[in-house]
């Protein structure tokens, strides 16, 4: 029995063979075919080191930085992730930008490295003023030196003027759980306030006051939901925590249901005796939800590299076809770019996130002063992980991050920058020839994208650099995440519209700061305007009859002052940084500064808080190049926007010529924001957004993407020929894609107040 049994399953394993034989052969025409030799992708220029000058610190010079500082006796720092406002807190490390003409000095002449520096700002509770340093050289041994008079031309920073920390929130909590202890009452028969079980979750207004120094938060509440936001429930109470004593913060203020009150005592001594209009509480669904509304069903198209990535990454140095670049991500101002090269000439030395701003409508007082300056509180600090195949395509490559602001330890973001070529699905250019020569040549518009998104509060802003085989550059950003709202009352619908009940969508604006320092052929650029005009001129052979015929108009501009477009006035539709050099026809190579904007208006300058977001003014302003001119902003603008440190229109006060000057484009986009039903639960990215396009204008004797791999060419008969048309050779070609399987650790960096 034991041989028969051995003989049988023989013999099933013999049959078992010759089936899977017979199987793969009837269907080996159906699996995925790849080409016998895959090639290999080859890159334009090899990366270098040098982008090494603009990287972010790593976690090592992070924690090098943080015990330098930590160890210096006469500073005092605490090291508790929770200090007390009346301790001294490290609150932020990032680099220290080179100046530029060392950076441009290194990398185009190999000429000494500039020094690797970081910035460091210091909290000092027990003192009561803030204070700047700069702490290099990183690679030892480390010294620090004050910068706060250099860079602001003030010994010390007011302390009022600091962003608050989590030590600091930790606190209002603990104060607002007194309030509430006060107010069990109707915030249970009002709010469904159950203490332990049941609360209400804060969200403040800002600017802090209406004057320099104040400290008083007007706190919004809303309900314990998913998508807080727009959840609003009618009561706001002021909080004055100027003092650094935690012991002498008070309640100023209550609003509850449209009606204000001194104190906390007077509030209730009112709703006890029934003399106030009340609210009652009553359960609601979750309509700002984001789970789906039914279950997925499959996969929407997927993107994959049949033959492999066109691009590289190595440090901080991103090279594709014929674009290399470095990048950064500042914990301020976030997203940045150095040293844009195509085909091997410098178009921008630096492109970069500034600031983002709202300034709201409401009658209540959570949203009647707020305005948002976001990078007084970190654009980049939240980056988070980006979720593959949503966030980024599935196959991009994600890049991790390090910071160190508002902590005591560096924080890793995993994954929290992406890149990815991506088909655009709209042609680059096409011509199908219909006449005479019956020919078809066109290209994929195939694009490089470099994104991150950052989660500020309510609303996530997609960040996105794209960079073009035209040779065009496109920085741009879209707004998603949750709309603010208030509790409705009346009179407010002047400021917004109803979107579910009891909840208004208030009105706002976006504004969007670019930086753009272009360098076309060399530091020494001119600004250029073109447009047209319409011309009468008579027909030249029948000069009896007149015409009105479009006519080009230039102009050089010489001043900063001439160079400031405002938002509503008439501005020129082409406007150009220019070299001095000429391409073959004899017009000046030049990039074109292409502004994609649906804007509102901007606040009015008799407002006595514009000056803190003065850039906005404008919708291009073009300035002379200082290394003490980085940023259009400041990390103290938001809390001290009556006195700002930082004013973007002193730039120009100076009206500088900027004729063969090195020459930088501070770009304002944006689009004013109407809230309505379809922004429940949030609101989509269509629509909402704007950016800047740098094109070459005469840059080039030709489009450059005439030169690109993915060029399509073919007439009648060569239809199928591979050539000059690798779409014909597809299925030949074709490999199934290899994925990495999907994580996600975006949670690890959430702010935590424990």
């Amino acid at each position: 029995m034991n041989s028969l049994l051995k003989y049988l399953l023989i013999l099933l394993g013999l049959i078992s063979v010759i089936i899977n034989i017979v199987l793969i052969c009837l269907n080996s025409n159906r699996l995925p075919k790849c080409m016998s030799q895959q090639p290999q992708v080859s890159l334009q220029v090899t990366h270098s080191d040098k982008s090494l000058i603009f990287a972010d610190l790593t976690a090592e010079e992070y924690k090098s930085v943080r015990d330098y500082m930590w160890a210096q006796k006469d500073l005092n720092i605490y090291h508790s992730l929770t200090a007390k406002p009346s301790e001294n807190f490290l609150f932020l490390i990032d680099l220290s930008l080179p100046r530029k003409a060392d950076a441009l000095r290194y990398l185009d002449s190999s000429e000494q490295k500039p020094l690797r520096e970081a910035s460091v700002v210091v909290f000092y509770g027990e003192r009561g003023y803030l204070k700047e340093y700069v702490v290099g050289p990183l690679s030892g041994p480390l010294q620090h030196r004050d910068v706060t008079q250099e860079k602001y031309n003030t010994p010390e920073l007011p302390f009022t003027a600091r962003t608050v920390t989590i030590g600091e929130y930790v606190q209002l909590f603990k104060l607002l759980d007194h309030v509430f202890q006060k107010l069990e009452k109707p915030l249970s028969e009002s709010f469904g306030c159950i203490p332990r079980q049941r609360k209400l979750l804060p969200f403040e207004g800002m600017p802090r006051g209406i004057k320099s120094g104040d400290r008083k938060t007007w706190i919004s509440f809303f309900r314990d939901f998913s998508g807080m936001y727009i959840h609003p429930v009618g009561f706001e109470i002021l909080v004055n925590h100027e003092s650094s004593n935690t012991s002498n913060w008070t309640v100023d203020r209550l609003l509850y249901n449209g009606q204000y009150f001194n104190s906390t005592e007077e509030f209730m001594e009112r709703y006890n005796a029934g003399s106030l209009k009340k609210i009652v509480y009553k359960e609601i669904p979750n309509h700002a939800s984001l789970k789906p509304g039914k279950k997925p069903s499959g996969l929407g198209p997927q993107q994959y590299y049949l033959q492999g990535k066109r691009y590289s990454v190595k440090n901080n140095q991103v090279i594709y076809l014929d674009w290399s670049f470095a990048f950064g991500l500042s914990s301020l101002t976030g997203m940045r770019v150095f040293d844009v090269r195509f085909k091997g000439e410098r178009i921008a030395y630096e492109l970069s996130v500034q600031e983002a701003m709202s300034v709201y409508g409401s009658v209540t007082p959570g949203m009647m002063l707020t305005k948002f300056l976001d990078s007084s509180i970190g654009i980049g600090r939240f980056a988070h992980e980006l979720v593959r195949g949503v966030d980024c395509p599935y196959a991009a490559t994600y890049i991790d991050t390090y910071r160190y602001i508002d902590t005591n330890i560096t924080q890793r973001f995993r994954n929290s920058i992406c890149v990815f070529e991506h088909d655009i699905g709209r042609p680059l250019r096409r011509h199908f020839s219909d006449f005479f020569h019956n020919v078809y040549g066109g290209m994929a518009n195939s694009a490089l994208v470099f994104r991150t998104i950052t989660a500020i509060g309510n609303y996530d802003y997609i960040w996105d650099f794209i960079f073009y085989q035209s040779g065009s550059v496109e920085a741009r950003v879209h707004a998603t995440g949750y709309i603010s709202s208030s509790f409705k009352d009346d009179g407010n619908l002047q400021y917004g519209h109803q979107v579910a009940e009891n909840v208004l969508g208030n009105i706002h604006t976006h504004f969007i700061n670019f930086k753009v320092d272009l360098d076309i052929l060399g530091v020494k650029n001119i600004f250029e305007t073109k447009d047209m005009v319409y011309k009468e001129v008579p027909l030249p052979w029948m000069p009896s009859e007149k015409a009105k015929i479009p006519q080009l108009v230039e102009q050089q501009i010489k001043t900063e002052q001439e160079a400031a477009i405002l938002h509503g006035t008439k501005t020129p539709r082409y406007l150009h940084i220019a070299s001095n050099q000429t391409n073959r026809w004899g017009h000046h190579r030049s990039y074109r500064l292409q502004v994609v904007s649906f804007a509102g208006d901007h606040l009015p300058e008799s407002e006595s808080t514009e000056r803190s977001m003065s850039w906005a003014r404008y919708k291009v302003a073009i300035t002379k190049h200082k290394d003490e001119e980085q940023t259009s902003s400041s990390l103290y603008n938001q809390n001290y926007m009556w006195s700002p440190f930082v004013d973007f229109s002193k730039y120009i006060e100076d009206n500088e010529m900027i004729v063969n000057e090195d020459l930088v484009a501070w770009v304002t986009a944006g689009f004013l924001h109407i809230p309505h039903a379809e922004d429940i639960p949030n609101t989509v990215t269509v629509g909402n957004g704007g950016g800047v396009i740098l094109r070459p204008h005469n840059y080039f004797n030709e489009d450059p993407s005439i030169h690109s791999p993915d060029g399509v060419y073919f007439g009648p008969g060569s239809e199928s020929d591979c050539e000059y048309n690798k779409m014909a050779c597809l299925d030949k070609d074709q490999c199934s894609s290899t994925l990495e399987p999907f994580t996600y650790h975006g949670f690890e960096g959430v702010m935590k107040f424990d």
